[in-house]
């Protein structure tokens, strides 16, 4: 007889990466099935929150540098 499967949850860099596809909306079925066994709520809450505002702040120093380049004032 051979050992039930232990659980392995997934690092939180591997959560990031799940976030990541999920924000361009490309996942693979499989993919996302692995993933929905291996991740907790919390991480995926966690990397969501974190993809989020790193998103936010490229938008925000793209802005900025656009802004700035074309000569305009605060």
């Amino acid at each position: 007889m051979s050992a039930p499967p232990t659980e392995r949850h997934a690092s939180f860099l591997e959560a990031a990466k799940s976030i990541f596809w999920a924000f361009f909306g490309v996942r693979r079925r499989h993919h996302g099935e692995q993933d929905a066994l291996k991740l907790t709520p919390l991480q995926i809450v966690a990397a969501g929150i974190l993809g989020g505002a790193v998103f936010v702040l490229v938008l925000v120093l793209v802005v900025r540098v656009i802004v700035t380049s074309h000569g305009a004032a605060n």
